[in-house]
């Protein structure tokens, strides 16, 4: 990531969802690239991202979500916060995102129109994330 200043990322785990491994794995990801990460573990709430990215003046927001509830559970993510501040803030999320067998385009594409930036499936490989993630934040 060149000379400039360690991207931040804050990284959680949304609702009511106790699911740490995978956001531990993608936290040590992040640190062994050169991310500085603000992981703010399980249970948390829309508003605990956002005030954590103000905070730490993110330069991104990973929301995790493995328990099936993540599309109820993000619905507004984007405008809260654009009503905090951070209107422009680049969001992923990723996981198990809904509840029974649906196709992931599908998912992926409301995840989209919520106003996430990027939206991953079970299973995906943390390098993945992170070569998207260097190179979205390059951009902006």
């Amino acid at each position: 990531m060149s000379d400039r200043k360690p991207k931040s990322v804050v990284l959680g785990v949304l609702g009511v969802d106790a699911h740490v491994v995978g956001n531990k794995i993608m936290a040590h990801a992040l640190e062994g690239e050169g991310f500085k990460v603000v992981n703010i573990g399980t249970f948390s709430s829309q508003q605990d991202f956002i005030r954590a990215a103000i905070e730490t003046a993110a330069d991104a927001i990973l929301v995790g979500s493995l328990c099936g509830h993540g599309e109820m559970e993000c619905r507004g993510f984007r405008e809260n916060c654009i009503e905090a501040g951070i209107g422009d803030i680049h969001l992923v999320v990723g996981g198990n995102l809904v509840v029974g067998k649906q196709k992931w385009e599908e998912v992926e594409g409301r995840f989209l129109r919520m106003g996430f930036n990027r939206a991953y499936p079970p299973g995906i490989s943390p390098r993945q994330v992170i070569e998207d993630l260097k190179r979205d934040l390059e951009k902006a």
